[in-house]
């Protein structure tokens, strides 16, 4: 409680970063002779997560330095599974997006996998409609902060015939002309905010109205569950998780692994999307190596 009433309620992985932002501080203050002390949050060796056999290994595996620490205060944390949207939830909301420009940054996110500040970034010379495919690069530089989480460079092909012809419609179409920025998703309109770049909080109001309009509106309802559906329809088509991993951008395994083990999958109760996946893999079929 606080003078205002109850406070704020902070997620168990918001305050293990606190307590980590805590802790790297008083290392700065032992380091620097500011403090004569132990940390009060040391870390200790953790001998039973060595054990654990689908631990990601550092370069070099056992010859690393890095070793395996647990902080002694730390809050338990509950691994949430990625819940995908279902066929009828994605058609209902395609139904109620209104402009080219909308139905493109939807149709990136699903059918590329994209994060939502990758497609804000995406600039003209990103885009290979002859190849079929879209380049993310890790930029800094957006006008409203919008980045790639990935610092890696990749290539994501994109083989369903809507999803390019929606972003094409868009640029030919939709996209203010006279714009100098080679930002693709820009505003248009006629207010005073014509031709400033898309921000992340625009793409978030937009989606959530389009969820309203369709009736599906919920919390998990997001539009980085787009890439959860995306990536869990992939899975379920064939795709290796190698495969997936370079696909969505992944710097390490563990976070491809949880649309990998069919039991968390389904835990959800959702159907699998059997039939988005042949669709979305018939494409993707020539170019890289499903399993049998």
């Amino acid at each position: 409680m606080d003078a205002d009433g109850p406070a704020t309620k902070l997620a168990a992985s918001t305050v293990n970063r606190i307590l980590a932002a805590v802790s790297s501080f008083y290392e700065y203050a032992i380091l620097s002779g500011l403090l004569d002390r132990a940390n009060p949050l040391e870390k200790r060796p953790d001998p039973a997560l060595a054990r654990v056999s689908e631990r990601h290994r550092p370069f070099m595996g056992r010859a690393s330095r890095q070793r395996p620490v647990r902080r002694a205060v730390r809050v338990k944390t509950v691994q949430r599974v990625p819940r995908p949207l279902s066929d009828d939830q994605v058609e209902a909301l395609l139904a109620q997006l209104r402009g080219l420009r909308d139905k493109a940054i939807v149709l990136l996110m699903l059918h590329g996998g994209m994060r939502p500040g990758e497609v804000l970034g995406l600039h003209l010379d990103d885009l290979a409609y002859g190849r079929r495919r879209v380049v993310v690069r890790h930029r800094d530089d957006h006008p409203k902060g919008a980045r790639s989480k990935s610092r890696y460079e990749r290539v994501v092909d994109l083989h369903e015939v809507e999803t390019l012809a929606a972003v094409s419609a868009y640029v030919m179409g939709e996209r203010p002309a006279e714009a100098d920025s080679r930002l693709v998703f820009l505003i248009g309109g006629r207010g005073t905010r014509r031709l400033e770049a898309l921000s992340y909080d625009g793409l978030v109001r937009m989606f959530s109205r389009a969820c309203t309009r369709a009736g599906i509106r919920e919390p998990w309802v997001t539009p980085h569950a787009l890439r959860h559906t995306h990536a869990t329809s992939m899975w379920e088509g064939g795709m290796r998780e190698l495969t997936l991993q370079k696909r969505l951008g992944h710097a390490s395994p563990e976070s491809t692994r949880i649309y990998t083990n069919p039991r968390e999958l389904h835990q959800t109760g959702e159907k699998p999307q059997v039939a988005r996946s042949r669709r979305g893999l018939e494409g993707l079929r020539g170019h890289y190596e499903l399993a049998a």
